[in-house]
């Protein structure tokens, strides 16, 4: 069965799979051909912009992988975090899909947990870990414990990078909560954390959260 579908149509399914919060832009080698501002940060693309050096877009291409890294204000005018894939035709790369995410400004150090019947705004430097289970994302804090609406994906875009480290596909860390560190099976990792509780580093995660804490 031969598949027939518009750049538009492809774009709009592929943007389903994330958040209303993020941009899709797609272009071939030179550039856009295709973009879909989201409801929080747009960075005015229009189709046949030409994608310009220092872009996410411009990276994927030029490296021919998968690239994901946070971009200053300088190109576009707001700063974001994009990750960037491109796809080949027949063996040469044509072109690149790239999903753009908002950061937080450094006015925003709080995560506003949910729980039972309120809200709680938590500082950032009281977050001991974020968990995925069960469908849900829990944040755990030093003295407040809740649920959040974002995805451990998500947090992982905007949460700043000096102090949360994604370390298992269920857990994002505080590094300053971490109180021990335990070797454990396979090159993995527990994590004693100040609040008590264990976190494992996954095998997949290890070797990257090594080189970030140098041990």
């Amino acid at each position: 069965m031969k598949l027939n579908m518009s750049a538009e149509t492809l774009i709009d399914l592929i943007s389903e799979l994330f958040s209303d919060e993020t941009s899709i832009a797609l272009s071939d080698t030179e550039k856009y051909v295709y973009y879909r501002p989201s409801k929080r940060i747009n960075l005015k693309i229009k189709p046949g912009d030409p994608v310009v050096e220092g872009t996410i877009a411009y990276k994927a291409l030029n490296s021919k992988q998968k690239v994901s890294e946070y971009i200053d204000r300088d190109i576009f005018g707001v700063p974001y975090y994009g990750m960037a894939v491109p796809y080949e035709v027949e063996g040469e790369v044509a072109g690149c899909v790239t999903a753009i995410f908002p950061t937080l400004t450094n006015a925003m150090s709080v995560i506003t947990i949910k729980s039972e019947d309120r809200w709680m705004p938590t500082p950032f430097s009281d977050i001991v870990y974020i968990e995925a289970k069960n469908r849900q994302t829990y944040v755990i804090g030093e003295h407040t414990t809740g649920t959040h609406k974002y995805t451990l994906n998500e947090f992982d875009f905007f949460l700043p990078r000096d102090r949360f480290i994604r370390c298992h596909r269920s857990f994002i860390i505080n590094i300053n909560h971490i109180k021990e560190i335990y070797p454990d099976t396979h090159s993995t990792f527990v994590l004693k954390m100040t609040d008590g509780s264990s976190v494992p580093v996954s095998q997949t995660h290890s070797s990257y959260f090594r080189k970030l804490l140098g041990f």
